[in-house]
């Protein structure tokens, strides 16, 4: 049975949310032959997980040269029955993304692109590693701040959590405090082009000092809570 690294991360929780799945072995994912053992037992580790995320002494994320910034290698893959990109809007210019902040912000409604237009523009090179050694790529994306947009929605000081939803129903839960980090970026652009489909068009995440998956691309929903929020349904 294969599974895709969202699929597994869906399944397995936070927990396990810095590790990339799209190169495991069926078997690795699958229980040991025979009974399944009434006590713990030694189970071999994943060979090559997680690969090694180099941070500053601070925890930030190096900056890189923007003449280093290239491609993000493959596999790249979605929570969908085909692990291919959802259709949906890609034109960064046409973007119509739902904000929800649940009462505990001034602005709600849908997002659009002359929204963030208005906020200061934002450009850094940073590597991209999922927990895999694989994708991986260091990349110059262009944006705006996430603090920004926090700011421009006149959120409440008692906002502890927002929740960013894929076109493919993925999803991620990240704490104010490291949204409002100066390096995390709603990116529209990379490597001086927009963003391609492939790669979480119109809008993605970056949160260059956490692994790759914590950048969700193609976000369609974006929601604020406190002390955290219900689980979205997942596709049929």
């Amino acid at each position: 049975m294969a599974i895709s690294r969202r699929d597994a991360i869906g399944l397995t929780g936070s927990a396990l949310a810095g590790l990339s799945f799209g190169n495991l072995d069926a078997a690795a994912l699958q229980a040991p032959s025979g009974p399944w053992p009434d006590t713990l037992v030694e189970r071999p580790l994943r060979e090559g997980f997680p690969a090694p995320l180099p941070l500053n002494a601070d925890g930030s994320a190096p900056e890189h040269p923007a003449g280093a910034a290239g491609p993000i290698s493959d596999p790249l893959m979605w929570r969908t029955p085909d692990r291919q990109t959802p259709e949906i809007e890609f034109d960064y210019r046409k973007m119509a993304i739902k904000v929800d902040p649940r009462g505990l912000g001034r602005l709600g409604g849908t997002l659009r692109f002359e929204h963030l237009e208005k906020l200061p523009r934002a450009t850094h090179t940073f590597l991209l590693q999922c927990g895999a050694p694989n994708p991986r790529g260091i990349v110059t994306w262009s944006g705006v701040r996430f603090s920004d947009f926090a700011d421009m929605l006149g959120l409440v000081p008692g906002v502890h959590y927002c929740r960013f939803i894929a076109s493919d129903r993925m999803y991620v839960d990240e704490p104010l405090d490291t949204l409002r980090h100066p390096q995390v970026l709603l990116a529209w652009m990379m490597n001086g082009a927009p963003i391609p489909p492939r790669h979480g068009a119109p809008l993605r995440l970056i949160i260059p000092f956490r692994y790759g998956n914590r950048s969700i691309k193609a976000i369609t929903e974006i929601l604020f809570g406190t002390p955290s929020l219900p689980m979205p349904p997942l596709p049929a």
